[in-house]
């Protein structure tokens, strides 16, 4: 992986998170890593072109779209394995495996976010080393962003940080791969419960 990926997987990785910051502070990060890594003119304004609509809003505003658009639609959420099998019990052992190969390849979650925030994988495949496990994380990754972005408003100034990652970042799945991944959720068990959730 060349840096100008890594830099945009940096700068995605950072702009998918919750903006806990004044995106003022967030901009200026984003401009000073381009000048120092980047070095294709062109390259940067395009870059710079997928977060600008993001400095036109308060932080309160970014902070409603960001829960608006990731945390309140399943197709748009940010783990990936729960695009991957929705809610089926085989989400806690992917966990796990994911766990193992962030480990084993020399580095530590920190935070209280589960192992396959996406976010956190974009920064983990920007500084792992190359080896087919973290290949393989990194094609799930981009099969689940291809299909997030199937399904964010063109409008959503969240939406130009993922066409960003797949037009520079990550080849473009196949629709079989889509398809595997929409086949592979389980939906939720919304039954009626047999017994009160809340006890007196």
């Amino acid at each position: 992986m060349n840096q100008e990926k890594r830099v945009i997987l940096v700068m995605a990785s950072r702009l998918l998170g919750y903006p806990t910051e004044d995106f003022g502070k967030i901009s200026n990060e984003m401009n000073d890593l381009m000048d120092e890594a980047i070095e294709v003119e062109s390259l940067k304004e395009e870059l710079k072109k997928a977060y600008v609509p993001l400095s036109s809003l308060s932080s309160r505003e970014i902070q409603e779209l960001y829960v608006e658009t990731f945390d309140l639609k399943s197709k748009l959420g940010l783990y990936l394995t729960a695009h991957e099998l929705g809610d089926s019990t085989k989400r806690g052992a992917a966990l796990i495996k994911l766990q193992k190969v962030i480990n084993q390849s020399g580095f530590e979650r920190v935070g209280e976010e589960l192992v396959d925030y996406i976010p956190m994988l974009l920064e983990f495949l920007a500084v792992a080393p190359k080896k087919p496990e973290v290949e393989r994380i990194e094609k799930r990754v981009s099969v689940a962003i291809s299909y997030m972005l199937e399904h964010v408003d063109e409008a959503n100034p969240y939406a130009r940080i993922l066409v960003m990652l797949m037009k520079h970042v990550f080849p473009t799945p196949s629709k079989e791969e889509i398809k595997q991944l929409e086949s592979g959720r389980e939906e939720a068990d919304l039954e009626e419960l047999p017994y009160p959730i809340m006890y007196q």
